[in-house]
């Protein structure tokens, strides 16, 4: 029923408001609307875990971040987080990772980030949107640099990656500082596939000087300084976001970069952001100036 995972999403909203706070099982049944009881059921039923696991799994996640990024003790990050006493986050921080956070923080390394899936609802109408939108276009330079990715083999858009692959690629990802702010999903051009490997592949950009760890199954390719045309869409509910997809893809098909002086590049591969309601969604395409 549609009521059940528009409480589920409320749910995991509060969440995520509220991560730095303590959450009870009363604060999420006053953010379903259902009996503790309910809430507690229904968040099981669909997320697979209990509110109290998606709890403390996002908060390490977002402890770990933490860690990497900013100049803060293991101390202030587990007290600021809400847990109960340092040892019990280093332990329950080895459990998630592998790793004491004292070493990560001081030599981080790729970690397999919990990355929650949020519900989202089908598009109960797809003419919700407005039929005029505007979609925002400017050309951005990308530098030389590598990206670490995870190959597949028949999947060529982020649904069919993630039945071949797994989602919980984008949490190891995530955990690698990259030189855009955020991992990435690409479609490779031929000569960068290999004969039995698909074209959408999930990486992160990294320096071109990278000396990290590569994770098991991951591989390293070095991409040349290039142009992109960025095209961006407006801010969008989440719920319309094969929506927010389609008029960028619509867009992408209908314009003409000789007006601008480019043509399409097939050098190069196209890049897809992770689609964000609050920004609008974002791909970039590749350009190259056209020859006079």
């Amino acid at each position: 029923m549609d009521e059940h995972k528009e409480a589920v999403r409320a749910m995991q909203d509060y969440i995520s408001d509220h991560i730095n706070d303590e959450i009870t099982l009363a604060d999420l049944a006053a953010a379903s609307s259902f009996s503790p009881w309910y809430a507690r059921r229904l968040f099981i039923e669909h997320l697979n875990m209990t509110p109290a696991v998606y709890i403390r799994r996002l908060k390490l996640s977002k402890s770990a971040l933490r860690l990497r990024d900013e100049n803060i003790s293991v101390l202030d990050v587990a007290i600021s987080m809400g847990f109960g006493s340092v040892d019990g986050y280093q332990r329950a921080f080895r459990r998630e990772f592998g790793c004491n956070p004292k070493e990560y923080s001081t030599s981080p390394v790729p970690i397999w980030l919990f990355t929650p899936s949020l519900i989202i609802e089908n598009e109960r109408n797809v003419n919700a949107m407005s039929e005029i939108r505007n979609v925002f276009i400017q050309v951005i330079e990308k530098p030389a640099r590598k990206v670490i990715i995870k190959r597949g083999i028949k999947a060529n858009e982020y649904w069919s990656y993630c039945e071949e692959v797994g989602c919980d690629v984008w949490g190891l990802l995530t955990s690698i500082p990259s030189i855009s702010g955020e991992p990435v999903c690409l479609w490779l051009p031929e000569h960068l596939r290999k004969p039995v490997t698909n074209e959408y592949v999930q990486g992160v950009e990294v320096e071109p000087d990278y000396s990290g760890k590569i994770p098991d199954g991951f591989e390293i390719i070095d991409l040349p300084a290039s142009t992109y045309l960025l095209f961006r869409g407006e801010p969008f509910a989440e719920e319309n976001y094969v929506s927010a997809i389609t008029e960028i893809w619509d867009a992408e098909k209908k314009y003409n970069p000789e007006f601008i002086g480019y043509t399409w590049d097939d050098k190069n591969p196209r890049i897809q952001l992770e689609p964000r309601g609050e920004r609008g969604y974002i791909e970039l395409v590749p350009v190259k100036k056209t020859e006079s």
